[in-house]
């Protein structure tokens, strides 16, 4: 059985397939959601920055059209990535969040960053190419860790400035260089609450397009010290009982999936999956 989404370099002479345009405002879309006809959509006068063949859904070719700016299409609207993380067809948020970290990358790659000539798209490689140095750039992931520290029945849970009103999730933070995952988990922990940890075990991973983190999920156990929560950082950070939790990140994140697999075994009932 074909898989509904693959990712795949394709080159961009071939005609036909589907395209997803994404600009400033976010992706595209119309009462058929974000995918359209390619020759079509080529043909509304956008301004393409880039094209990209991505990958293939339900086997069809499926290419990105990153604008350089702000568009207007009559019957259309644009809608942010975070929107399409929170609706039912999750085949579809794949699709549209490896297009995002593509155009992200495609966007701020234009230009060589060892002499500063204008890059060139590598045929049948996802890589751009500097004709005057030789210096490739392919895309970027940024490995960070996200923690779920418990206390028997408790759980560490902490919000941030940034996120909506009343949600509480787990740490998290990005490697530094020369740092392992397990060492970054350590900082971060001791960085936004000022708490040791012991028995640090891995989880699981999720691909993160926001814009390009690759999160590694642990989960560790307290070890001592008591909640100082980081200034700026961190604007809360409080011990919840597994019975009486606050509002949670979304279910498809790898965050909730680590305070719904330790509930679950802490209370006997049946393991969530992690989303894909």
């Amino acid at each position: 059985m074909t898989p509904r989404w693959t990712t795949a370099v394709l080159d961009t002479e071939l005609l036909g397939g589907w395209a997803v345009a994404r600009g400033p405002d976010g992706f595209l879309i119309d009462g058929n959601g974000p995918l359209f006809p390619r020759e079509w959509l080529k043909r509304q006068e956008l301004p393409v920055l880039a094209e990209h063949g991505i990958g293939h859904l339900d086997g069809e070719p499926v290419y990105l059209l990153e604008l350089e700016c702000p568009a207007q299409v009559e019957g259309c609207h644009w809608q942010g990535l975070r929107a399409f993380m929170l609706e039912g067809d999750h085949t579809l948020y794949r699709v549209l969040a490896y297009a995002a970290q593509i155009g992200t990358w495609a966007r701020e790659h234009r230009y060589c960053g060892s002499c500063a000539r204008l890059m060139v798209q590598v045929p049948r490689e996802r890589a751009m190419h500097c004709v005057v140095c030789e210096m490739r750039s392919y895309p970027r992931i940024s490995p960070s860790m996200i923690v779920l520290i418990t206390r028997g029945d408790e759980v560490l849970l902490a919000r941030s400035p940034r996120f909506v009103a009343g949600v509480y999730s787990t740490l998290a933070g990005f490697a530094e260089p020369g740092e392992s995952a397990e060492e970054c988990l350590v900082r971060e922990v001791r960085e936004e609450v000022q708490l040791e940890v012991r028995n640090i075990q891995y989880m699981g991973s999720q691909c993160w397009p926001f814009p390009h983190s690759m999160m590694l999920g642990f989960h560790a156990e307290y070890a001592g010290g008591d909640i100082v929560p980081q200034a700026d950082e961190i604007e809360d950070a409080q011990w919840f009982n597994v019975h009486r939790l606050p509002p949670l990140p979304a279910s498809r994140s790898i965050a909730r999936y680590l305070i719904d697999l330790y509930v679950a075994r802490r209370l006997g009932l049946a393991e969530p999956v992690l989303p894909g």
